[in-house]
């Protein structure tokens, strides 16, 4: 449980580690905020419509966001460091 919770809060193991650490900083930070506004969203959703659909959608959404901006900064990771080693 330990490693998967490092592989998605901790900047140093996720695929952002290759981004300079005021970026990493940076897409944490919005990502956490991001988080936060999806479940407000999702819970005053819920009180209001009490749909089990009005907290699903937000999250997916959340985890759709969060996948992408890892897989992106995974790529490019390995994009910058294929270039170091080749020069």
């Amino acid at each position: 449980m330990l490693s998967i919770y490092r592989s998605v809060m901790d900047s140093n193991v996720n695929p952002l580690r290759h981004l300079p650490a005021g970026q990493r900083f940076q897409v944490m930070f919005y990502l956490s905020l991001m988080w936060t506004l999806l479940f407000c969203i999702g819970t005053g959703a819920w009180i209001w419509f009490g749909e089990i659909l009005a907290i699903h959608v937000p999250m997916v959404l959340g985890l759709t966001v969060t996948g992408l901006t890892f897989r992106h900064a995974n790529i490019e990771g390995k994009r910058k460091l294929a270039a170091v080693a080749r020069g």
